[in-house]
């Protein structure tokens, strides 16, 4: 999620809470899903009047600032993205499953969003070279209410941020997939006093990026890195090669760790890491692109917000494809 959503899914806890706290439950115990759930096609809850916008229309449309490495990006061909508001993508390794958040109307509240059937986490999969229609990512059992975004997968398990009834304010999940539905959900074994946002674990799983406005910091938002020593995570360690005084976050390392790709001023930024040090960072992509994702061939995934007039209409997941060799 953007920046400005994932500070809402903070803020919007104590109302959120009341409007779980509210709910009609039903359903059975925590984590115990073993069938599929129907859920609206999340078309249907798209504004009638919302505007489909492309990059023929867009006033501020992503530009390529490192050339000689990457196509022009462009929007994901195929049926992920709407005239809703599709964000928060995550691509596995090989390239072939994509999953992000959608919610409908970007001007809706996370309050309201909770209630509408189809907000949250989708996975898309890439058969024969085309991207098939998003299936909604059930997380929650039947009946109960909950909020979810940020995914992050690895294996059979899946990193997720919430907000559902039973907890208090925003948590870190995880669940595990077996026989083609995720199930098991359970909180996330971090530390409250880390205060992890977005994140991204190393693909040999010693690493937990993240970022964060913890004490401690450069800017309002810093990249922090904690280490994984027999299953527990140590406490983290500022980044300091890559933060300033702006604000860093979203972190995406590369499957051969070779990269580390973030978020700095509405833009997308790379470090390449040289004898196991992370070096100054330099600009990729520009203008209201964010939340980096980088499959093991370079291919390079992140939203983009398109803004009229200041005011945001909607938002896409593009890709930009790293040339051959390159």
């Amino acid at each position: 999620m953007t920046n400005s959503r994932l500070i809402s899914f903070v803020l919007l806890g104590p109302v959120l809470s009341l409007t779980l706290a509210c709910a009609v439950l039903s359903g059975r115990g925590p984590g115990l899903q073993d069938q599929p759930v129907e859920v609206p096609e999340r078309e249907s809850k798209i504004p009638a009047g919302a505007v489909k916008m492309s990059p023929e229309n867009d006033e501020h449309p992503p530009s390529l600032d490192l050339g000689g490495e990457y196509e022009a990006p462009i929007p994901l061909p195929g049926f992920v993205n709407t005239a809703g508001l599709e964000d928060s993508p995550f691509i596995t390794p090989d390239g072939n499953t994509l999953y992000f958040f959608f919610t409908p109307d970007a001007n809706v509240p996370a309050e309201k969003q909770i209630l509408d059937g189809v907000t949250g986490i989708y996975v898309s999969h890439k058969t024969a070279g085309k991207w098939d229609k998003p299936q909604r990512v059930v997380l929650q059992d039947p009946g109960k209410l909950s909020l979810d975004g940020c995914a992050f997968v690895q294996g059979d398990v899946m990193w997720f941020c919430t907000l559902r009834e039973g907890y208090a304010g925003l948590q870190w999940f995880t669940a595990r997939y077996e026989a083609g539905l995720w199930k098991d959900w359970a909180p996330a074994n971090f530390k409250p006093a880390y205060e992890v946002g977005e994140l991204h674990i190393t693909s040999d799983g010693s690493e937990l990026y993240f970022g964060s406005s913890r004490p401690g910091g450069k800017g309002a938002l810093d990249i922090w890195v904690s280490k994984n020593v027999a299953g527990e995570w140590q406490e983290p360690l500022n980044v300091s090669a890559l933060n300033t005084a702006d604000s860093e976050g979203w972190p995406a390392v590369s499957p051969d760790g070779s990269e580390l790709w973030f978020y700095r001023n509405f833009a997308i930024w790379r470090s390449i890491s040289k004898g196991g040090e992370w070096q100054p960072a330099e600009q990729v992509i520009s203008s209201l692109a964010g939340e980096p994702s980088v499959d093991a061939d370079g291919n390079l995934y992140f939203v983009h917000h398109y803004y009229i007039d200041g005011k945001m209409i909607e938002a896409d997941i593009y890709v930009a494809y790293r040339k051959a060799g390159k």
